[in-house]
């Protein structure tokens, strides 16, 4: 046996006195029991390429951060943090958001743990488990937010690592749900179920979901980045609204010389904060190729986002500069095999052979499998306390197969229901306080957390929400469904631009100094569009009228059976305007 030769710690400044003691003794420990450092170690493998960037001091603050010391590197302090109760330092409040947990301060001096639910599915006990951990660990309140996943709020710090402990113990996950990762992977809530689909993303989202929680190269991206697969279902997963979007079409017979079959078609850039949709790539995938050239994506932000200007950091700036084409063959570079081309008005190509029903996360609807349906309750502003968690894992026992899908309506869907049974469990539902039944009005509202909670945002959406919701309720009644969406801050969490009626909020001289800027005629999809500002800085004491007002305006002036979308983008702001302030 050939051994290595203690190597001498004494002149190690790194090292402590009692550690290099320490380091002594085991050394020699290992080398007396026979064992040499070669039988300890593989054979030695090259070190990664690492590609060339901008120098240390001209990177973002939070880039520096980073090197410093890796994210997941911390968490022995924040379990030095949880000893003590402690609040965080200012990088660890940055470095813990890579364990799903963001510091409320200074509106509350706790964390929100946000998770990791691919696809927004979970499982009957996981629900229990959350609930059990939302009632003894946290406020008590759960929120469904707009990547169909969950979020839990005001954690002590000394209750940190139990929160990661028990949602780890479940199946669930919080790695990497902030910063500068890929966020929840978002799809069809309904996929494998809908009669409509052109194929089930289930498989697809869980091997990409795999993949990203289980490889360090994807938790130090330039910026988040968001992704959406969509089977082409009865209800959007809002594709086009995502860093990368990936929507199902089926290729029929034709002389171009593409096998016949279902593809999945690529959109690029879409940030909606930044009044982007994403962009035809003007490629299509197999599905089998599909999660290749999804990681080769991410591998092309890897290396070309922007670490030196945070404001320019997402994916659509990548995009931008090297054009489509730019990024096709940046792309290529990743894969082993050619991407194929194919114009998004090619005649070869079906997509969606129907229009999306403007609710239809709401009510109860036929699945592929015969006689069963799938029942989508409305959580307003997507708020539940425990004790409803639980009662809805209990339902989804009793009627469903123990599984709940979450939209990113804010809502969730019981699938799996015998049809004799659907009336009963939608009873149930509506009891709890989810009703079942699709309101024009109520169905339709979005709100992000509001300044309750979040730091940046300038009024409370969600109170606001719920208070237009009976408002509006009882004084318009609408033959075609609107949908509202309250945001608190220029981040957009709740996509007002994509809203038929967005709100902004924003401080105003007031009794409540909270207002709201409000855009029209968003919509996304068929539909999409970013909306247009036509209000600035309404108070909340006035929205209610103000928003009674310009629906009203609408159904006045209106076209036979037109939407409200349609109509808001057939005139111009001058003439919104004037319609939306008539008595």
């Amino acid at each position: 046996m050939t051994t290595l030769a203690i190597p001498s710690l004494s002149a190690d400044k790194n090292f402590s006195a009692e550690q290099q003691r320490y380091l002594e003794g085991f050394f020699a420990g290992v080398t007396a029991g026979g064992v040499s450092f070669a039988d300890l170690s593989g054979t030695s493998a090259a070190k990664p390429t690492v590609p060339e960037g901008p120098a240390l001091e001209d990177l973002t603050k939070e880039e520096r951060i980073k090197r410093e010391l890796h994210p997941f590197d911390a968490i022995e302090q924040l379990v030095m943090d949880a000893r003590w109760n402690a609040k965080p330092e200012p990088e660890s409040i940055f470095r813990y958001k890579w364990n799903g947990l963001f510091w409320l301060n200074p509106v509350k001096d706790g964390y929100m743990c946000r998770l990791r639910i691919p696809g927004g599915v979970v499982k009957s006990y996981q629900l229990r488990e959350l609930a059990a951990i939302t009632h003894e660990l946290t406020s008590g309140y759960i929120q469904i937010t707009t990547r169909n996943n969950f979020q839990i709020r005001l954690i002590e710090p000394k209750n940190c690592p139990e929160v990661l402990r028990r949602i780890q113990s479940c199946g669930l996950h919080s790695k990497g749900a902030g910063a500068d990762n890929i966020r929840n992977i978002t799809m069809n809530p309904c996929a494998g179920y809908d009669p409509h689909e052109i194929i089930d993303v289930r498989p697809l989202v869980n091997e990409l979901a795999t993949l990203i929680i289980a490889s360090k190269e994807f938790y130090d991206l330039p910026r988040k980045f968001n992704i959406a697969y969509d089977g082409g279902g009865l209800i959007s997963a809002v594709e086009d609204t995502n860093d990368i979007g990936a929507s199902a079409v089926k290729i029929g017979e034709n002389n171009d010389g593409i096998e016949p079959g279902v593809y999945f078609r690529i959109a690029l850039g879409g940030v909606t904060g930044h009044q982007t949709f994403a962009s035809d790539w003007g490629v299509i995938v197999k599905p089998e190729q599909l999660n290749d050239v999804m990681v080769a994506l991410l591998r092309v932000f890897i290396k070309h986002g922007d670490r030196t200007n945070r404001k320019k950091a997402r994916f659509k700036y990548v995009v931008e500069g090297m054009g489509l084409n730019g990024v096709l063959t940046e792309t290529e570079t990743f894969l082993p095999f050619k991407l194929t081309c194919l114009s998004p008005e090619s005649a070869i190509q079906e997509r969606r052979s129907f229009t999306q029903q403007g609710h239809s996360h709401v009510g109860i609807f036929a699945q592929k499998q015969e006689d069963l349906v799938y029942v989508g309750a409305t959580v307003p502003v997507g708020q539940m306390t425990a004790k409803q968690m639980e009662r809805i894992a209990d339902l989804a026992e009793s009627y469903g197969s123990g599984e709940v899908r979450l939209t990113v309506w804010q809502n969730f869907i019981i699938p799996n229901v015998k049809s004799a049974y659907a009336a009963t469990l939608a009873k149930s539902l509506r009891k709890l306080g989810f009703p079942c039944e699709q309101s024009n009005v109520k169905s339709g509202f979005v709100a992000c957390t509001g300044n309750r909670y979040c730091k940046f945002a300038a009024s409370d959406t969600k109170g606001h929400a719920i208070a237009m919701m009976e408002y509006l309720d009882k004084r318009v009644k609408l033959d075609n469904p609107v949908n509202i969406h309250f945001t608190g801050c220029a981040h957009s969490c709740a996509q007002h631009f994509m809203g038929d009626i967005g709100l902004l909020g924003t401080k105003v001289k007031s009794d409540s100094g909270e207002g709201y800027h409000i855009t029209v005629g968003g919509g996304f999809g068929e539909n999409r569009k970013i909306g247009r500002q036509i209000f600035s800085g309404v108070p909340f004491e006035s929205l209610g009228t103000t928003l009674e007002t310009m629906l009203k305006g609408f159904l006045k002036k209106r076209s036979p059976e037109e939407s409200f979308h349609a109509f808001c983008n057939r005139h111009t702001v001058g003439q919104l305007q004037e319609i939306f302030c008539e008595e």
